[in-house]
Parts: structure tokens; C-alpha cells; sequence
């Protein structure tokens, strides 16, 4: 943004060079400086949205992808339909049927990233044999028989344009196709079969026309078809679990170059019964700078964050041991410390139950460094006397800082994260005195807490969130590198379902959501 001054001092042109507006002069008081100041700050901050989650395909993956894509190509070629054809020509009525794609040889296939595009799928110098039924009326013969075919010099040259689309998900845009059959050939059986032979440049040469007219049909409703399809299955925005889900829509195009596919995802959790909630993304954006693997996934801090402010948000850091939930010799050694409160408070107390409520008073805050990644979390702790019968009376307040070590996996296509207690701190919110008398429960604390609440912070966390993917693409050989600010999961690919079956399996998906709503 570029504000010039005119020589009077009094008079403004501005211009800015990300939103491309062009400003009348304005005087500094007029009313609509700050409406258009404004205007534009929002922009930029709209267009400045960091990705929270990345991913880079890279075209190391692209071998794999082209097996699978080769594949999808013969099925579909091989399902091309043919009319009944029937004609005259000279003296010879014929009538062609049960045309049928018999073998496929995509003999030189390349599948490769093109910049600022998408994929190209070329094929070259390949064969296509064909088997169809003749009958044939010349003069006063009848003649039935077999006739093979083959398409020589096939040349199928397909470009997939890539997108994200309004709900933030891939999306194949659009495709370009160019489809050439250099020459087609046809052999005749029968008893008539040489006699016949000058009838096969008139039925090949409206053969191969047919067949170039619907080679890119065919790809083309493969791809924005059957492929978009499979690309509905991968979750955008989706539950994790009771409390909280997680948005990965797109933030922008995908990112094409020679070398790589790249996706910025929004990757945020949200708490489900505050779906609205607004969380700002501060953190560092994640960097990938390698391409020695298939795929590459980049999480920010704020990822993490935005998973434990949902989990805050949704009121699950709370917990309230009591009774047999308490473990024995912390039991005995509160009962030790605040003998005193409780014989002035009332003694008939004594021996009434005691219990602790702990409440996380801040999301927990995530920090990643090349030296692994830690979780800081405080939080209010209570320790009650409970009167049968009346209401709990508070004894004491404190507070409680940790610190985990969380150690971050990936499992097919499930991240995971495994959280350790590694420093444990309390103090007392009522007196520094009263601090020095909390250092005996400092080992029975922090005991507590790694038998009882890491458990189950890990209990969340061990089922995983899924990343992504489609199903029927997992992770494999991954290497977790901690960076400041973010972390990269490096790993291959592999295909636990071929491309076909797992657009089947997204067709089912859809039938069934279909019926269900209905």
C-alpha cells in the first residue's frame, strides 16, 4: 500500500499494489479515508491466511500413481460401447456388431506434473486389437464370420487441470485431450475372407474414426466423474470424535510445479457445539523444502493449538478425583496438610471425604522446536472436604503448571500424538506460606497425574486424526523432523486399494448417503 503526499500537505493519492485499487485524491478529513483504509487491511489479512497443514506430493510418487492411472485408462478404453454399423458399399451390403476391445497395449506411458496446471497422462505408439461379427450380402451370398482388427500408432495425450473448489476440496477442473490413431488394419475369416479383404480399408477407416471420436470422451468422464467422486470421499470438514473436528479445506489452488504437487490446507479443529468459534492462525507457516520422498505433510503450531483449544472449548480438561479415584498416599498426606483447616473449619470433618477438582484455565499452548515438540498447560486445583449431606467446602486453591513432551506419529493415514509428563510445578494462589507447605505434594502430584490424567489425554489422542488422503492411499516408511515452528512427516505411498476399487468404493459411499437421506 502506497500513500503519496501532495505539496500542499493536506491532499492524499493512494494506491494498492496487492488488492489493484486506484484512488481518487482524498482530503485527510474526509469521511471515507478510514472506510477504504480499512477495506483494504481486511483484504490483506483475508489473502494472508497461512496454511495451518501442508501437503507436497512429489514426483517420486508419480510412478506408482501412473500404474494406477494406466489401469483406470484400460478399463475404461476396454468398456467403450460401439453402435451396430450397417452400410453399402458397390454391391456389398454389410453389418457390423459385437464390437469389443480385446487387448490393450499402452506400450509407452508417462504420467508428469505440469507447472502452474495440473497432471499430463501421455501414451505413445501403442496398439489397440478389436474383434466385432460381419454379415455380408453380395449378390446372391450370404457370408457370416469373425473379423479382427488392430489400431496401430495410438497416441493419447491428456492434461488434467486441477483446482480447489468452493468447500475447499481438490477438484479436477477440466481436461484436455488429443486422441490419434495412425492406422487400422483388418483380417478376415471365413470361406469369403481373401475376397473380402478390399472391404477393409472402408471398414477400418470408419472404425478408427469412431474410435478416435471416443477415446476422450471416455477419459474425460473418467476423470470429472469417477475421479472427482473419489475426491468427495476425502474428509474437507469432519468429526474426530464426540467433542471436536477438524477443517481441511483448501486455502488456495493447489501449487504445481515440475517437481511437485502442493496443497495448503486451512488444518483447524473446531469444537463441535461452537462450530463458529473464530481462532486466528499466528503461527509460523510450515516450510517444505524436500523432494527426495513421495509425500510430504507440514504441520504449524497452530494445528496443535487448535486441537487443544477445541478440547478446552468443549470442557473435557476437567477432572474430579474422589473416592476410590484417589490414590491412597495422597489421600493420607492431604488429609496430613490440611488437618489444620479442617479442625478450624469444623472437626467434625476429620474424617469426611476429600476430593481434588482439576480445571485447565487457559488453552494449552504448543511449542515446536528442532529439539522435539512440548505442550504447556496450567490449570486450578481444588482440594475439597465433602460433608455428607452439604455442599463441598474449599480447603485450598492452587495452581498447577506441566509441561509434556508430545511425540507426533503417523499410522497409515492417522496422525498420532503420545504426550509425557515432563516437568510438574504447583503453588498456592492464597500465600507464598502456604506454597512452602504444598512442596510434600509435589511427588504424589505429579504421581496422580501421570497414572491417572496422561492416560487419558493419551486415550484421546491415540486413536489419531486422520490426514487428507483417500482411503486406499497410507503412509509408509515415514520420518517425523522437528523444525521451529513446525513439524514435516517425510514418507512413501502405497496403494492398499487399486484406483478402480477405490472409486467403487466412493461410488457406494455416495449410493448409501443417497438412500439414507432420502
Amino acid at each position: 500500500m502506497k500513500v503519496q503526499q501532495q505539496t500542499d500537505g493536506s491532499r492524499y493519492r493512494w494506491s494498492d499494489r496487492l488488492t489493484g485499487f486506484n484512488y481518487e485524491e482524498v482530503t485527510m478529513t474526509s469521511p471515507l479515508l478510514p472506510v477504504l483504509i480499512l477495506s483494504s487491511l481486511v483484504f490483506i489479512m483475508a489473502a494472508a491466511e497461512p496454511a495451518g497443514c501442508k501437503i507436497r506430493i512429489t514426483d517420486k510418487a508419480l510412478d506408482m500413481f501412473k500404474f494406477e492411472t494406466q489401469k483406470l485408462v484400460e478399463d475404461e478404453l476396454t468398456n467403450i460401447s460401439f453402435p451396430e454399423m450397417k452400410g453399402t458399399e458397390g454391391r456389398f451390403q454389410y453389418t457390423i456388431t459385437d464390437v469389443k476391445i480385446t487387448e490393450l497395449n499402452l506400450r509407452h506411458v508417462d504420467l508428469q506434473f505440469i507447472p502452474d496446471v495440473g497432471l499430463l497422462f501421455d501414451v505413445q505408439n501403442s496398439s489397440i486389437s478389436l474383434s466385432f461379427q460381419r454379415r455380408i450380402l453380395y449378390w446372391f451370398f450370404y457370408d457370416t464370420g469373425n473379423i479382427n482388427a488392430s489400431a496401430e500408432g495410438v497416441n493419447i495425450n491428456t492434461a488434467v487441470n486441477l483446482i480447489r473448489d468452493e468447500e475447499g476440496r481438490l477438484k479436477i477442473n477440466n481436461i484436455s485431450c488429443d486422441a490419434k490413431i495412425k492406422k487400422m488394419r483388418a483380417e478376415f475369416s471365413g470361406t469369403l475372407g481373401r475376397v473380402y479383404d478390399f472391404l477393409a480399408r472402408f471398414l477400418t477407416t470408419g472404425m478408427r474414426f469412431y474410435l478416435n471420436q471416443q477415446i476422450c470422451p471416455s477419459l474425460n468422464h473418467a476423470a470429472l466423474v469417477h475421479v472427482n467422486s473419489m475426491l468427495e470421499t476425502i474428509p474437507v470438514r469432519t468429526e474426530v470424535d464426540k467433542y471436536i473436528g477438524i477443517d481441511y479445506s483448501l486455502i488456495s489452488d493447489p501449487v504445481v510445479t515440475s517437481q511437485s504437487l502442493d496443497m495448503n490446507f486451512r488444518g483447524m479443529f473446531f469444537d463441535l457445539s461452537n462450530q463458529n468459534l473464530p481462532l486466528v492462525n499466528y503461527a509460523v507457516e510450515p516450510v517444505i523444502r524436500e523432494y527426495d520422498r513421495m509425500v510430504y505433510l507440514a504441520l504449524s503450531e497452530f494445528f496443535f493449538d487448535s486441537g487443544m483449544f477445541a478440547y478446552y472449548s468443549a470442557g473435557i480438561f476437567q477432572m474430579h478425583i474422589v473416592n476410590e479415584k484417589m490414590p491412597k498416599d495422597l489421600e493420607v498426606l492431604l488429609r496430613t496438610t490440611y488437618f489444620g483447616s479442617i479442625m478450624m473449619l469444623n472437626p467434625a470433618l476429620v474424617d469426611a471425604p476429600l476430593s481434588l477438582q482439576l480445571a485447565v484455565n487457559s488453552p494449552p499452548k504448543t511449542t515446536i522446536k528442532t529439539s522435539g515438540a512440548t505442550v504447556f498447560m496450567t490449570a486450578i486445583v481444588k482440594v475439597m472436604v465433602l460433608p455428607p449431606g452439604q455442599p463441598p467446602v474449599q480447603l485450598s486453591s492452587m495452581t498447577m503448571e506441566t509441561k509434556f513432551n508430545a511425540k507426533v506419529s503417523m499410522r497409515g493415514k492417522r496422525l498420532a500424538v503420545h504426550a509425557d509428563l515432563r516437568r510438574f510445578k504447583i503453588f498456592s494462589n492464597q500465600s507464598a506460606l502456604e506454597s512452602l507447605a504444598l512442596i510434600p505434594l509435589q511427588a504424589p502430584l505429579k504421581t496422580m497425574l501421570q497414572m491417572s490424567v496422561v492416560p487419558l489425554i493419551n486415550n484421546w489422542t491415540k486413536k489419531g486424526v486422520r490426514i487428507p488422503l483417500a482411503d486406499g492411499i497410507d503412509f509408509i516408511e515415514e520420518v517425523v523432523e522437528y523444525h521451529n515452528g513446525f513439524i514435516v512427516i517425510g514418507a512413501n505411498l502405497h496403494f492398499s486399494k487399486g484406483l478402480r476399487e477405490m472409486i467403487a468404493g466412493s461410488s457406494d459411499a455416495e449410493q448409501t448417503n443417497t438412500t439414507s437421506t432420502v
